[in-house]
């Protein structure tokens, strides 16, 4: 029978990143790892970004709708479609803000008998834990009904904020099971069972957030998705896109994480649907996308003339 994981965490925690290691880590023992992504805006855009350590016709993206509710039927279609293979495994990633709890309660529903009960991953980013304001509540109800915690950002804590993290989590979930990505055995994965814990469930509402998405022209120089990204209102927790710089034939891939910190990486091939900008939380509104957009361009502009 086929395992099913499913990968939860709140924005910026680093789900991608453990993605791509389960992915390469599963490829390297002979697994044939088949990947389902979920995000509010362009799902595809992420999926790129896979091309390389997979086949295109083994990723799924599943874009605007939410998988622990409106999207938990066409998730579970998607599933039950999957190719059957000598050794597969089912990595789904849910969107940042996904209600673990009704996650979890409603996509072993109707699954084919050839998949065992889905378990779940919840990835814990120690530097921020708890460090969310309103949105504590939601990153404590995604690992409740979690079979592993993996912990990420780790660098700049200290052992003291190490040991606290520890310490809440596993009040939180005494059954799961802790590691850090580096001491991870994956063949352990297929073994784990689903979680027995108690959940307390939170207001389904508080997992469902604005998001938007709005074209991005061509960029000067670099610097402009710094001024992007930091132009941004705060409460827009999560600022992600795919640009292209001028003289430059490769295409950029950027975020800002909800605690401001900016990434920059080359992005995989061509986006299929052109450059964006999409932004998720409280705030995000084409409007404000576009005014962010001129207002940087403007300002780059402004400061090239300025420069001798």
């Amino acid at each position: 029978m086929e395992t099913i994981i499913t990968i939860v965490g709140f924005l910026g925690a680093g789900k991608t990143t453990l993605l791509k290691f389960l992915i390469d880590s599963f490829s390297k023992k002979g697994y044939d790892p088949f990947l389902v992504l979920n995000d509010y805006e362009n799902a595809h855009m992420d999926a790129q970004q896979f091309v390389g350590q997979m086949q295109t016709n083994s990723i799924k993206a599943l874009t605007g709708s939410c998988i622990c509710c409106s999207g938990i039927v066409e998730l579970r279609n998607i599933v039950n479609r999957i190719p059957k293979r000598e050794k597969g495994i089912t990595l789904i990633e849910a969107n940042g803000t996904s209600d673990a709890c009704a996650l979890m309660e409603f996509l072993g529903v109707g699954l084919n008998d050839r998949f065992l009960p889905p378990i779940q991953i919840s990835v814990v980013d120690v530097k921020n834990w708890q460090k969310r304001g309103d949105y504590n509540e939601l990153e404590a109800n995604q690992i409740q009904v979690s079979s592993l915690l993996v912990l990420t950002h780790l660098g700049n804590t200290t052992k003291s904020r190490q040991d606290t993290v520890v310490k809440e989590i596993k009040a939180l979930n005494p059954l799961a099971q802790i590691s850090t990505m580096e001491d991870l055995n994956i063949l352990l994965l297929p073994e784990l069972l689903p979680t027995a814990g108690t959940v307390q469930k939170m207001e389904h509402q508080k997992a469902h957030w604005s998001s938007c998405s709005a074209d991005l022209p061509m960029l000067p120089h670099l610097e402009c998705i710094h001024a992007i990204c930091r132009t941004l209102p705060k409460n827009i927790l999560r600022v992600k896109g795919c640009a292209q710089i001028n003289g430059e034939s490769a295409y950029t891939y950027f975020e800002r994480n909800p605690d401001g910190e900016i990434h920059i990486r080359p992005f995989n091939g061509v986006p299929i649907t052109g450059t964006k900008l999409l932004t998720i939380g409280p705030g995000s509104s084409p409007e404000t996308l576009e005014k962010t957009i001129r207002q940087s361009l403007n300002a780059s502009i402004s400061e090239k003339k300025q420069k001798p």
